[in-house]
């Protein structure tokens, strides 16, 4: 069975393709959806000056607003409609998940299936507003103290302007929530990785443009240029060799009799990947360090001393922050681990359906094999990440660098291309299916 479904995935082929009607319409309509977002990113808020927001993000670009405005697609920058882009939903689920391990009503729910699934669902969503209010607020009274060469950049500061924002910023978080939910269902790909992903490939051009400026000026060698675009594509084989790295845990079934006939004996692979963790212990990391430096940066350096020596020690480049970042990328790395994977209910499961694995007895050892085996997986995806994170930020703080081809901005376009693509491949293998099973129908009825 396994050597036929891999026969057929090798025959798939730009014919299956152009066959697929309803993949076709799924692509179509996922672009049409990104495109809806793309424009969204443009839309100002009103009675924000740009030329100041401008001017402040060269100036702090290196920091948290950098990083934000980068996964927003440059929305943050141009304090458009999409300013928070999707980052409160992202926020909320992952609170959501963390809160499941902890809260026993939250627990029954994800047992229940379909049903505790949606309604985890909706408390994510009534998170999300509650998150996002909270920021755009913040963000509506940050802008209020943004100031310029040429003045504030707000011209008519007070209570209408914060409300308007609010209103503005959490209306169309929500929108892209449904729209990241649309392209799930009725797309190809998971929504809202896409609108992420989106926003980051969008502003590769620019980010590519400027590096290619900085040779022209002088600031970077042609030699240490033709070392990035080495360096880039090198990261890129990484992540895809990683990330589609997993440990296959044989798991065999026991054969029982039923009357005359056997059944069971069959083997199965329990896999474990490498990265368990995903994207998400960078982001993290880098959002709690480059905060303070952000804080900061908006206080024009004015506050307490103890204040400063601080962010000037977390500074992007520094041993200090090079050292915390790396330790926070393997603390999240295991935490998050540890939050989406269960070796104990794992191995409940498996001795409930009667499986083992060899050599391991069933229940509290098999348990404890799987949490041994992932902890080692766990210390290999943590190095793992922290190389490919650390490298570029140092490249980033020395040469100056865009943030765009930062660790995290690479693992985000290079994850989800390989998930989208792969299940563009599994709509193919569907499709073929369906063509095998209605030749096999009309062949039994003409026999």
């Amino acid at each position: 069975m396994v050597s036929a479904v891999e026969r057929l995935a090798q025959n798939i082929n730009l014919g299956a393709f152009g066959k697929a009607t309803d993949l076709k319409k799924r692509i179509w309509f996922t672009l049409g959806a990104l495109v809806v977002y793309r424009f969204g990113t443009y839309v100002p808020i009103p009675g924000v000056d740009p030329g100041v927001l401008a001017e402040l993000f060269r100036t702090q670009g290196g920091g948290l607003l950098g990083m934000f405005d980068m996964f927003a697609g440059g929305a943050l920058g141009r304090m458009s409609v999409f300013a928070m882009n999707i980052m409160p939903y992202i926020s909320s689920a992952i609170i959501m998940q963390l809160m499941t391990a902890v809260v026993p009503h939250l627990e029954a729910l994800k047992k229940e299936g379909e049903s505790g699934r949606k309604k985890i669902n909706q408390y994510t969503r009534y998170g999300t507003v509650m998150l996002a209010t909270v920021q755009a607020y913040g963000l509506a009274v940050g802008v209020e103290g943004m100031r310029g060469p040429t003045g504030g950049a707000v011209g008519d500061p007070g209570f209408f302007f914060r409300f308007t924002t609010v209103v503005t910023i959490v209306g169309g978080t929500m929108f892209l929530m449904w729209l990241g939910e649309q392209i799930t269902a009725r797309g190809v790909g998971n929504g809202i990785s896409l609108i992420i992903f989106a926003g980051i490939v969008a502003n590769l051009p620019s980010a590519f443009a400027s590096t290619l400026e900085l040779g022209r000026t002088g600031a970077l060698g042609a030699g240490f240029i033709l070392f990035l675009l080495i360096m880039s594509v090198g990261v890129v084989t990484a992540v895809v060799f990683m990330e589609r790295a997993q440990r296959r845990i044989l798991v065999q079934y026991p054969k029982r009799q039923q009357g005359s006939r056997m059944y069971g004996g069959e083997s199965s692979h329990l896999p474990l990947k490498l990265n368990t963790s995903g994207v998400i212990p960078p982001i993290f990391a880098s959002s709690l360090l480059l905060l303070p430096t952000t804080i900061a940066g908006f206080g024009q350096g004015q506050g307490p001393d103890w204040l400063n020596q601080i962010v000037a020690l977390l500074g992007l480049g520094q041993p200090l922050h090079m050292l915390l970042y790396v330790s926070m990328i393997v603390f999240f790395c295991f935490f998050y681990t540890a939050i989406v994977f269960n070796p104990e209910e794992t191995a409940d499961n498996l001795r409930k359906y009667g499986g083992f694995i060899p050599g391991i007895r069933p229940g509290k050892n098999t348990a404890v094999y799987l949490d041994h085996v992932l902890t080692r997986l766990t210390v290999v995806g943590a190095a793992y990440l922290s190389v490919v994170c650390l490298i570029p930020e140092i490249l980033i703080y020395h040469y100056s660098v865009p943030f765009y081809f930062g660790g995290t901005s690479l693992l985000i376009v290079v994850s989800v291309t390989m998930d989208t693509v792969a299940q563009i491949q599994s709509h193919l293998l569907a499709h073929q299916y369906e063509g095998l099973i209605r030749k096999s129908k009309l062949r039994g009825r003409r026999g």
